[in-house]
This record gives structure tokens, sequence and C-alpha cells, in this order.
């Protein structure tokens, strides 16, 4: 959330639901929900905020066995998916985006802990004991 600064990065978030990158080996239908396995987040910084990207696989993928965490990943893929992000927002003349932690993944066990962290502050929002500002709450 923007309210809170990343202690070791100091940026705040974005407000934005946590982003993941599936990279099975099979295209999911747009709109799908499916279970995943987090291998790795990125912090990518966007505009001056803190904009977590989890790498993930879906559980019934077959390289759910393969991968279990980020360094069972080729780095093509890895450094695939970060140069994307970097670039992406560049075709509407916006700045290339930055990353977090020397642009290193971090592993597995830290993506859990990001998702706990968003999870908690949505708890938190959706029970009114954050002020939700200028986001829009169901």
């Amino acid at each position: 959330m923007t309210t809170e600064e990343h202690p070791e990065l100091k940026v705040f978030g974005d407000d934005d639901p946590i982003d993941v990158v599936e990279i099975g080996s099979k295209a999911l239908e747009m709109g799908s929900v499916t279970e995943v396995k987090a291998l790795g987040v990125l912090a990518m910084i966007d505009d001056g905020e803190l904009d977590w990207k989890v790498l993930a696989v879906a559980v019934d993928d077959p390289l759910a066995k393969e991968y279990k965490d980020i360094d069972d990943i080729p780095d093509a893929i890895k450094d695939g998916v970060r140069e994307w992000f970097r670039w992406y927002k560049t075709p509407d003349d916006k700045p290339l985006n930055g990353f977090g932690f020397d642009e290193k993944y971090l592993d597995a066990a830290e993506a859990e802990k990001v998702i706990e962290e968003t999870h908690e502050s949505w708890k938190k929002l959706k029970a009114g004991d954050t002020e939700a500002g200028k986001l829009w709450l169901n």
C-alpha cells in the first residue's frame, strides 16, 4: 500500500493487487483462476512505487515437479520476464522500470512472505482497519 514504506527499498507500494507471472508449459485461458506454486518474486520499481512480480507455475503443470524454487528456473526465462517488465511501458513514452535487490529475484520463501504481507494488507483494507483513500472497494 502507498502508506507502507518498504524498510529496505525505501519506496512505497503501488496500491495495486499483487502480480503473478505463470511460467508453465501451456497457455492459460484468459480470466481463468489457476492454483499456482510461487517460485520467487521480483521487486519492480515503477514510477517510484514498489510493484511486486511473483514468478509461479501452475500446480498441475508438468514443470511444477521440476521447478521448486527460483534457482530451478532457467536464467533465460527469469531474464526475459525481468526485461519485459523493464521495457513494457516505453511505447507509451514512459521511462524504463527499475528493480530492487540488484535486479535479482528473491526465492520462494521470500515470495511467500510478500504474498502473506499483501494478503494481510488486503484483509485490513476490507475490514476497514486501513483507510481506503482513492481505492475502490465493493
